[in-house]
């Protein structure tokens, strides 16, 4: 396998996990699920999961 692919994509896959799990912390209430538990799903299923949290569980304000 080539590193110059394998590599980018790696930090790609731990930056959008980062960035998901951020911005799951900053967010004051969920709807349907608990925060905890939109994290696991989020780590659990990249990227479905950041996705349904941003359409579904965010609380607009």
């Amino acid at each position: 396998m080539n590193l110059r692919i394998i590599i980018p994509l790696i930090f790609i896959f731990f930056l959008y996990l980062y960035l998901c799990i951020n911005f799951i912390l900053k967010t004051n209430q969920t709807r349907f699920l608990p925060k905890w538990l939109w994290a696991i799903l989020c780590v659990i299923s990249i990227p479905l999961g950041g996705i349904l949290f941003i359409i579904f569980g965010r609380k607009d304000n």
